[in-house]
C-alpha cells in the first residue's frame, strides 16, 4: 500500500483507521484495534471459573473486539450459528473466550 496517514482514532474501542494512498489512484482504509485490554479481561474470566461449573442459559461465553466482530458478519459466520459455535470451540479462538468448555 502507498502513503498511510491516520484518519481517525477512537480511544474508547482502541480503534485506529488508517487511509493509505495507493499508487493507482485509489485509496484503502485500514482499520486496526488495540486488544490487549479485552483479551486480559477475557483471560482473567476464564480463569475465574471452573471446569465444572454450571452454564446459565445466558453465560457470556465469549468477548469479541469490534474488528474481529465486523470479519465474522463479513465472513457470514456471526450469522449462522453452528459456524459460529464452530467458530468460538476452535483452540485458534481461545483468547476471545470468557468460559470454559464447548459451546
Amino acid at each position: 500500500m502507498g502513503n498511510k496517514k491516520v484518519f481517525s482514532h477512537d480511544p474508547m474501542t482502541g480503534i485506529t483507521k488508517y487511509w493509505h494512498d495507493n499508487q493507482d489512484g485509489t485509496v484503502t482504509i485500514e482499520s486496526d484495534q488495540d486488544v490487549s485490554e479485552i483479551l486480559k479481561a477475557n483471560q482473567a474470566n476464564r480463569s475465574s471459573f471452573e471446569k465444572g461449573d454450571k452454564w446459565g442459559e445466558m453465560s457470556r461465553v465469549a468477548s469479541i473486539p469490534l474488528t474481529v466482530y465486523y470479519d465474522l458478519k463479513q465472513k457470514g459466520i456471526l450469522d449462522d450459528q453452528a459456524a459460529m459455535k464452530k467458530w468460538l470451540n476452535d483452540p485458534d479462538n481461545e483468547l476471545f473466550r470468557t468460559r470454559k468448555g464447548k459451546v
